[in-house]
């Protein structure tokens, strides 16, 4: 027969353990994100396991559904002196620099790149 462990001694035993446990309240949805899909959990329980310096978030319960993600739309940060750069270092034209830009999020080097390659 197995007894089992009362919350109390089992609190005292994670401690000595160097673990330290405490709950998140009032969570209203976690949601986990993939390149291909996006896993939302709603009204779970949401516990933080603090153990060694490593925090552990548990989840548990609720209610799962899967869905597509959501795409963010993409918002080119870069200036007209940015464009000229990657035009003058790869010998393209201005028009094909900010296209390449705008695909690399404003990362110069990165379209750089990608223009060379």
């Amino acid at each position: 027969m197995q007894r089992r462990m009362n919350p109390r001694d089992a609190r005292r035993m994670m401690q000595r353990m160097g673990m330290n446990m405490q709950g998140v309240d009032n969570v209203e949805e976690v949601i986990i994100r993939t390149p291909t899909k996006e896993i939302v959990i709603e009204a779970p329980e949401v516990a933080i396991v603090n153990m060694q310096g490593q925090k552990i978030f548990q989840v548990a319960g609720g209610q799962v559904t899967e869905r597509a993600p959501e795409r963010k739309a993409a918002t080119a940060n870069f200036s007209e002196e940015d464009a000229q750069l990657v035009a003058g270092q790869t010998g393209k034209s201005l028009e094909q620099a900010k296209a390449a830009l705008e695909e690399c999020e404003g990362d110069l080097a990165r379209a750089i790149l990608l223009l060379q390659s």
